[in-house]
């Protein structure tokens, strides 16, 4: 059972809690994020749970079994670290099957563990035993690096190497797999690659991952469920599609995907819409909320350039564009309407004219697609 249970984690470093109150109930075989910036405690309660640090209160299980006081070794996990933490003095052959051989010397006797030790320091005098040559071959060959076996890994690029690195964790057969930052150290091409080879092994294997990143792009693209984190809580749980489209605070609004938020006050409601003051601009909503101040969020691809259209919208207004920026399959605007400057992104399409700066535009929202915190 790969399962993982925490409950009421909490760590102090010196004094300093930068951890309180974590739950999390993560499920067999999900794909799961620690999604925050830096310093928000997701490195950290990956750590506790792979065992690196110890929790100054709190549970975690893996499975039935409570882990809190078990060494790392104890716990059944694989690591994949930023840094990947490959022997640079080892093949790729040797790098993976390290686990295997500290494994085998745990059970062994003196004179194997004297083979052992001599396999580690050079392979070509003490060879493998045909079960972990075999072994670590099929992972090598699962992560397609089968021709690159006698290479050193400094002989290999940035994706193989993280490959190696998710191999040698992979090769014993752990309950769950922690990765914590893997793609931090790749180029923006080869992220891409390598988000679809590590979300395409997890979801064959049906191992239980959780997978520590600070980009929401990551996150949003590879998980089943998203934890974001900030300052050492949990502030939401929830699918890529719950959190984009239902987000619980501005702060989760703006660092999964781009918002304009902006502040408002409510001052009535019609035919089942929440009317909300924004300075000298009225905006309806078909969100309903009892608070009086409020946090207006409005995603950029919810705003629609009308062009001349009738307003069906439910909401519309004009304002100046101070920039138009083309980015490929989208143009963005920063426009200024009223006191408020509002991103806009709009589809392009070849042969479509970019609105100039300074000119004026005309947009529509729908009170669909107008959330209210």
């Amino acid at each position: 059972m790969g399962s993982v249970l925490i409950e009421q984690l909490r760590k102090d470093f010196s004094g300093l809690t930068v951890l309180q109150d974590i739950n999390l109930d993560i499920k067999e075989g999900e794909f799961f994020a620690l999604l925050g910036p830096s310093g928000c405690g997701k490195t950290t309660t990956m750590r506790c749970i792979a065992g690196f640090e110890t929790p100054t209160s709190g549970t975690i299980k893996i499975g039935d079994k409570n882990v809190a006081n078990l060494a790392p070794n104890e716990r059944n996990c694989g690591m994949v670290f930023q840094s990947y933490a490959l022997f640079p003095h080892m093949n790729v052959f040797d790098n993976v099957a390290y686990s295997l051989n500290i494994k085998e010397l745990k059970k062994s006797n003196f004179f194997k563990k004297a083979g052992v030790y001599t396999r580690m320091l050079n392979s070509k005098i003490v060879k493998y035993p045909q079960h972990i040559e075999r072994k670590v071959m099929d992972i090598l060959e699962y992560v397609e690096l089968t021709e690159h076996a006698k290479k050193l890994t400094s002989e290999l690029s940035g994706g193989q190497q993280q490959r190696v690195a998710l191999a040698r964790a992979l090769v014993m057969e752990p309950e769950v797999l922690l990765m914590d930052e893997p793609l931090s150290n790749l180029d923006l091409k080869l992220r891409h690659t390598m988000r679809n080879t590590i979300r395409r092994i997890q979801q064959d294997l049906k191992i239980t991952t959780i997978f520590v990143t600070h980009d929401q792009e990551e996150a949003m693209s590879m998980a089943d469920r998203i934890a974001v984190m900030k300052d050492g809580k949990i502030l939401q749980v929830g699918t890529p599609t719950d959190l984009y489209s239902n987000p619980n605070t501005p702060f989760i609004a703006d660092f999964v995907g781009t918002s304009n938020i902006l502040s408002g006050k409510v001052v009535g409601s019609e035919k089942g819409e929440t009317i909300v003051q924004i300075g000298n601009q009225q905006i309806k909503s078909s969100a309903q909320t009892d608070k009086k101040d409020v946090q207006v969020i409005i995603r950029p691809e919810n705003i629609n350039v009308l062009n001349g259209a009738p307003d069906n919208f439910g909401n519309s207004f004009e304002g100046t564009i101070h920039l138009a920026t083309y980015l490929g399959s989208i143009v963005r605007y920063d426009v200024r309407v009223g006191e408020h400057q509002l991103l806009i992104d709009t589809t392009y399409e070849s042969g479509d004219s970019i609105k100039k700066n300074g000119s004026t535009i005309r947009l529509g929202v729908s009170p669909e697609r107008v959330l209210l915190i």
